[in-house]
């Protein structure tokens, strides 16, 4: 049997530790034998809370340390629960700061991975670097190119899973709202409201949510409440109801028109059934876009004043007297300077970012939702279109086995030792 070999994965976000970690976890197990796989969570100011608990559900994961316990393990090397560490060992960075694996590694003495996607960063320190194109390893200094190789993009890599077969449903629309509070405070109600100007016109279509891995079913049900959600009567949009058939959940609008919840992580199965997916910005496109599944990418700003809402000091701010308004105009308009940079040329999905161009469309900004259902019904009756979409996006996705190829940079022998 060989040595045994400690592998610590270094994340933060919900993005990172299911596209990132989920596949590279599994694809440890595939390659390594007698590998303890440790994974711990730096914060994040995206993060659900829920992170921990997913990392723990992937089998392969032998160990899982929290967010919260962070700051003590990078500044004393202290977990929470005295974890040992094997005298061999690798520090994997899947997110958060660079600067972590660095510090983290040269405590353990550990030899260090990165991967770095678009750019890399401390070179001098790092052993390997994993990147996704030729471009990243063009911005490195030349006497540290030898640690730089192309792997892929370890994103598109998250959505093949094996034994997925397409099935496409011409009647068959998937709504992704997001996960974070001010997205699903638009995104819910924008949902319920598009199924229902897409059902008035085509009565077969069918809807379904997949559920975030971070957002339990309760919570999605207070974002389509409309006592909760005060979106939805100042924007006339329309609410909805948690309701169960045969054990079956779904939100429900006042007309009947239903969207089914599903909750099966991660939701490749159904997603691969949908015609069209419908869903906010985010690490969902490139999701999406892994699958081939073509898409409409919404960002909407309809009450960028839903500040008032939030919990903390912006919300304390936006009620103050005499200044809250002015405070809620200030960040308004910082708001739409912000969206004018992003619609003057900056990509929001990952498929348009990677392509440089946009092969599936965008919307910015305060949209009726009867363009977007249109849109979406023109689409379902031009499958010319939407196989033209789908033969973009798997142009656009990158190799596959990105994280086949991370997980060969794992195997270090002497010489690389030597040379650095």
């Amino acid at each position: 049997m060989s040595q045994p070999l400690d592998l610590l994965i270094l994340s933060n976000g919900p993005g990172e530790v299911t596209t990132w970690v989920r596949p590279v976890v599994r694809e440890v197990r595939r390659q390594f034998e007698n590998v303890r796989i440790s994974v711990v969570l730096s914060p994040c100011p995206h993060a659900s809370g829920r992170e921990a608990e997913i990392v723990a559900s992937y089998p392969e994961v032998d160990r899982i340390q929290g967010a919260e316990a962070f700051w003590d393990f990078l500044l004393w090397g202290k977990t929470s629960e005295k974890w040992d560490w094997f005298d061999r060992g690798i520090v994997l960075f899947l997110g958060g700061d660079r600067l972590f694996p660095v510090v983290i590694g040269k405590r353990l003495g550990y030899r260090i991975v990165m991967y770095a996607e678009w750019e890399a960063q401390w070179y001098r320190w790092v052993d390997r670097f994993g990147v996704a194109t030729q471009a990243a390893i063009d911005k490195a200094p030349k006497r540290y190119a030898h640690k730089l190789s192309i792997v892929g993009n370890l994103m598109a890599d998250a959505g093949r899973e094996e034994g997925v077969t397409p099935i496409r449903s011409q009647n068959l629309i998937g709504f992704l709202p997001g996960s974070k509070p001010l997205k699903l405070t638009l995104g819910v109600p924008l949902s319920l409201t598009l199924a229902e100007r897409i059902h008035q016109q085509r009565p077969d279509v069918q809807f379904v949510v997949p559920v975030a891995p971070t957002v339990d079913l309760d919570t999605l049900a207070r974002y389509a409440n409309p006592q909760f959600n005060r979106s939805i009567s100042s924007l006339n949009w329309t609410g909805g109801e948690l309701m169960f058939d045969d054990e079956v959940p779904y939100l429900v609008t006042p007309s009947g028109v239903k969207l089914r919840l599903w909750t099966k992580t991660p939701a490749y199965d159904i997603l691969q059934q949908c015609a069209l997916c419908i869903t906010t910005v985010g690490a969902n496109t490139a999701e999406l876009a892994a699958l081939a599944i073509p898409m409409l990418v919404l960002l909407p700003t309809h009450r960028l004043d839903v500040m008032r809402a939030w919990d903390g000091i912006p919300g304390l701010l936006a009620h103050l007297p005499l200044v809250g308004d002015r405070f809620t105009q200030l960040f308004t308009w910082i708001a739409w300077k912000w969206l004018d940079r992003m619609a003057g040329g900056s990509r929001l999905a990952w498929p348009n970012i990677w392509a440089n161009e946009q092969i599936v469309p965008e919307f910015v900004g305060q949209f009726p939702p009867e363009t977007i259902a249109q849109h979406a019904i023109d689409l379902l009756k031009n499958p010319t279109e939407l196989e033209q979409m789908r033969r973009e996006l798997d142009r656009v996705r990158g190799e596959p086995n990105a994280a086949e190829a991370l997980v060969r940079l794992l195997r270090f022998d002497e010489e690389d030792k030597q040379n650095n």
